[in-house]
């Protein structure tokens, strides 16, 4: 039976960096597209004040936080991501950088395309859409960092970073607000940045770039239906088996725990855009389950961190505000491979101190820990009261610079599919092979000197030291793009092994370890992915569809709760 008519054109399962391009591109096309997002749709009167309202900043639904930030923690690493319609990008400290050319001669995308003459036209439309600037917002923490940078001989690699923040014009009053100064007044007014630091607790201000200002609301206007709080739970092939007929799409309310009544919506193509821990964990369970069972067996390898570790240092009693600028305004390199950026959050948004605590040295692994307890007892015996206070939550933010340090040195753990010894019940993500190092040497020097040099107190991350895990917020790779199935899960077009009309737009596609925040490189491959994808021909005006009053889908009789979580 052949499918001529269905629901959609295009489905796309996340409104991230590579979701919301793909809505956009497609629908100037002519496509008819939905986009699903289990995350909600935030603006400046629901975003909470400070990361203390646990209930709107973190994401995890079973216990009613229903915010937009997950902590997920693994074996080998904690990953943090977005949920929320405009994906990561509202949580996300809108550094947008460009990696070193090196990136593209390193894992399975080696060859597939004469990258480095392809890719800047791409870039700049990527940074065009995405208003990407040099940070105009310099704060004390970025005045610190170059001090730093200073004592340690290296002030020649300092830099501003180039952000998708919208700072007005010279000599305005910070807030003030413009017409739409990017797309030729078909997009939303802007105020200017006020630098108060708040860019991942989600911008109050409307200064921040976010997808759901530019690619999204572009979208959306082009007639692009937006589902919000809304979770893919199946994707199967109509007819054939390959998906040339197109695809039964699944969906239930995400936030409701107990008999979730499903919708089908039927679509020609799908495109999975869950960022990379979504779409493998979306892919797992279609292909354990017999949905998708010809996905390439090498989904879940070659996972990427950036080789990551969070320090910082602490400056207790401070007068400066370290909170003041935008969340990641300045950075340095301290060799050929290792890059710190100064980053902060907002005034009173104090909730992630707990991931941090003193420097500690030592070797990764049980003894790092009393490496810990003995760098604690001497904090307090040399430095008193303030020794105290550099490890309580009370004005973290407005003393602290946090160093986020990333390394182009490739280093990656698998995902795998299988249940847990503690939840029998069902199958999920775990990680497996060697471990990620918690411990960068040249980092932990550097962060001791520059606390030395600048009479603050270096801190080190909870998690590496307590159970040797290190944190990440650039989670990469899993469906990596290579020349078959063997080596990857799509081809050089973003394409499904073994499937038609199924694609993978997302950090998943990612084959090496950026070295930089991995956004503009998403948004870049995804601009890529779209250009192959012809026009709608029949289609009388690309530009005519819009919302219709009712959603064409259909209501299907809910599951239990087990069959529905992904």
């Amino acid at each position: 039976m052949k499918h001529e008519q269905h629901d959609f054109d295009y489905v796309v399962v996340g409104s991230g960096f590579g979701g919301s391009v793909s809505a956009y591109r497609l629908s100037q096309k002519g496509y008819q597209v939905l986009v699903l997002e289990q995350g909600r749709r935030w603006t400046p009167e629901n975003l909470p004040k400070t990361n203390w309202k646990a209930w709107d900043y973190l994401w995890r639904p079973f216990l009613g936080l229903k915010g937009f930030l997950s902590l997920r923690l693994f074996r080998h690493v904690m990953i943090l991501h977005g949920n929320a319609v405009g994906g990561g990008s509202i949580t996300y400290a809108q550094t947008l950088l460009v990696p070193k050319d090196s990136v593209w001669e390193e894992g399975n995308w080696a060859g597939l395309d004469n990258w480095t003459a392809t890719m800047p036209a791409h870039y700049d439309a990527a940074k065009q859409m995405l208003g990407v600037n040099e940070n105009r917002r310099p704060g004390p923490a970025d005045d610190k960092l170059r001090e730093m940078a200073v004592a340690a001989n290296i002030e020649d690699s300092f830099y501003y970073t180039d952000v998708g923040v919208f700072f007005g014009n010279e000599g305005d009053p910070q807030g003030t607000e413009y017409p739409d100064p990017y797309f030729g007044g078909e997009g939303p007014a802007r105020n200017s940045c006020i630098g108060c630091g708040g860019c991942m607790v989600g911008c109050r201000y409307n200064a921040k770039n976010t997808l759901d200002k530019n690619y999204l609301y572009l979208a959306e206007r082009l007639g692009t239906e937006v589902r919000a709080e809304t979770e893919c739970v199946d994707v199967r092939p109509l007819g054939n088996a390959d998906g040339s007929e197109g695809y039964e799409v699944i969906t239930a309310p995400a936030f409701k725990r107990f008999n979730r009544p499903k919708t089908r919506i039927t679509a020609r193509s799908v495109v999975f855009s869950a960022s990379s821990l979504g779409t493998q964990q979306l892919l797992f369970k279609l292909k354990d389950s017999g949905s998708l069972p010809n996905v390439s067996d090498d989904l879940g390898k070659r996972v990427r961190t950036n080789s990551e570790s969070i320090l910082g240092v602490r400056y207790p009693g401070a007068k400066e505000d370290m909170s003041r600028g935008v969340a990641i305004g300045s950075g340095i390199y301290i060799d050929d491979h290792t890059h710190i950026e100064a980053v902060r959050y907002p005034e009173g948004s104090n909730l992630m101190s707990s991931l941090l605590t003193v420097l500690t040295g030592g070797r990764p692994g049980p003894t790092r820990i009393l490496s810990w307890m003995g760098a604690l007892t001497k904090l307090v015996a040399t430095r008193g009261i303030n020794g105290i206070r550099s490890v309580l939550p009370y004005r973290w933010s407005s003393e602290t610079v946090i160093f986020l340090v990333m390394q182009t040195i490739d280093g990656h753990i698998n995902m795998r599919w299988k249940r847990a010894w503690y939840w029998p019940f069902g199958k999920q993500l775990a990680t497996q092979g060697d471990r990620i190092p918690t411990f960068i040497p040249e980092a932990n020097t550097f962060t001791e000197k520059a606390a030395r040099a600048t009479g603050g107190v270096g801190l080190s991350s909870m998690s590496e030291i307590l159970f040797n895990v290190p944190m990440t917020a650039h989670c990469m790779g899993g469906c990596a793009m290579a020349d078959s199935p063997d080596k990857g899960v799509i081809d050089a077009q973003n394409r499904v092994f073994n499937y038609q009309n199924l694609y993978v737009v997302d950090g998943s596609m990612l084959s090496a370890n950026l070295g930089v925040n991995p956004s503009l490189t998403i948004t870049a491959l995804a601009e890529r992915a779209m250009s192959f994808i012809p026009e709608k021909t029949d289609t009388p005006d690309k530009r005519s569809h819009q919302p219709t009053d009712a959603p064409a889908t259909q209501q299907i009789q809910p599951e239990s709760t087990e069959k529905a979580r992904i």
